[in-house]
């Protein structure tokens, strides 16, 4: 049985768009990260943040907790163990596909 080409791979759409894929990246490095420590990380809009972590929640990438601190509503952003197992499946098939483009 032959090994399947890392090219033949299906990339993981949801985490491969490059602000989704930052904001996971951001999110392994810590516990959780504010709304406004996402956006101030990843020089986005508010409308780019909302919508990016919008997809990761709904592929259960993310969890975003709300609360308030007095009026202010403050939103916070965590990594879930599905988000993690993602982004390592992404990360070792871009290995892969480096070390296939390298043997060439």
């Amino acid at each position: 049985m032959q090994a399947t080409s890392p090219l033949a791979e299906e990339v993981d759409a949801v985490i491969h768009e490059r602000t989704r894929l930052a904001m996971v990246a951001a999110l392994a490095t810590r516990e959780q990260m504010s709304f406004a420590e996402l956006k101030s990380a990843l020089r986005a809009t508010d409308g780019n943040v909302s919508a990016h972590a919008r997809k990761l929640e709904d592929a259960g990438y993310i969890v975003a907790t709300k609360r308030f601190e007095g009026r202010v509503p403050r939103t916070e952003y965590a990594l879930t163990g599905d988000g993690r197992k993602a982004l390592n499946a992404y990360l070792a098939q871009m290995e892969r596909l480096i070390g296939s483009m390298r043997a060439i």
